[in-house]
């Protein structure tokens, strides 16, 4: 375990989450020289955001020298006079290089516009497919966890229990599995400090992992999770976070998967329902529909 930063002493407000459950973090103060990291920043945003960054960039470049060719009235040969459209189409062949001929520039103030927007638009373009095929190649894993944790008797046991599956067509090789539980918790001095635990699981890893994996935790004396009561498990400050990595079969790349969950995602005195059924030899199915559904079995309370 490791302590990380003094937890305030006032109740926090419910917090809102990102689609893998983890918080949405607000950073103040960052250091001003944070811009530097675009690349990182293009490659973590969604394929929508992402093309929309890009489309948006490349359009107000177009309408910027659109602008500048409009300053000198007739610096452009063949544009109709007083027409933005025509520069902005202008700039759009001369970023790309195509030059159809029609419309050229008549001034030495165009020539110099012309020389720097194709310096531009040769840097530009090769940058953006760059970025493209280095997110398109971007090694991903597609897991899918259960919606909520559960805490049930297993061989008499008070267990902790998750469930995964691997919705991609293919193998993790050598799947490896980590689980953490962060809490606040008082010292015997009255300080409040935020600490994590590592939960040990049944099994932590899983040499071919292709359909669904059930994650246990048993809830022994030495558990973290010991003594916690259903109260203490809907404190918003108790936090799981899930981490799976392992070998793509396909590509012979590690990827990896993660999740959150918090203490009101825990269910007691439920299991999952079975979601796997063998209808012929050397068959195999598994129904997602029913992956994250729970049934009520017997006192399971730890």
């Amino acid at each position: 375990m490791a302590d990380s930063f003094e937890a305030g002493k006032q109740a926090r407000p419910r917090r809102r989450r990102a689609r893998n459950g983890a918080p949405i973090i607000h950073r103040i103060g960052v250091p001003h020289d944070s811009w530097r990291d675009v690349y990182h920043f293009l490659l973590s945003r969604s394929w929508a955001t992402f093309f929309g960054i890009v489309i948006a960039l490349y359009l107000a470049l177009n309408l910027i020298f659109a602008l500048l060719y409009a300053l000198q009235p007739g610096s452009v040969a063949g544009v109709a006079p007083g027409s933005a459209l025509d520069d902005f189409f202008f700039s759009v062949e001369t970023m790309a290089t195509i030059g159809f001929g029609v419309m050229h520039p008549a001034t030495l103030y165009a020539h110099w516009l012309v020389t720097a927007e194709a310096l531009l638009g040769i840097l530009f373009v090769p940058l953006a497919t760059g970025l493209i095929i280095a997110k398109f190649t971007l090694p991903t894993a597609r897991v899918l966890f259960s919606r909520n944790l559960v805490i049930a008797p297993v061989d008499g046991v008070p267990t902790l229990m998750f469930r995964l599956a691997n919705i991609r067509a293919n193998q993790i090789v050598e799947a490896r599995i980590n689980l953490t539980l962060t809490r606040n918790v008082t010292t015997r001095e009255g300080l409040r400090l935020r600490r994590m635990f590592d939960l040990s699981l049944q099994r932590n890893t899983n040499p071919q992992f292709a359909l669904s994996w059930m994650v246990m935790h048993p809830i022994g004396p030495e558990s973290p999770c010991g003594g916690l009561t259903q109260a203490a498990w809907r404190d918003e400050d108790i936090v799981i976070l899930a981490v799976v990595t392992g070998l793509d079969a396909t590509i012979s790349t590690t990827v990896h998967a993660r999740h959150v969950y918090h203490g009101t995602d825990v269910l007691f005195g439920h299991a999952f329902e079975d979601i796997l059924s063998w209808p012929e030899a050397g068959e195999v199915h598994i129904d997602y529909r029913r992956f994250h559904a729970t049934h009520a079995v017997a006192a399971g309370e730890s």
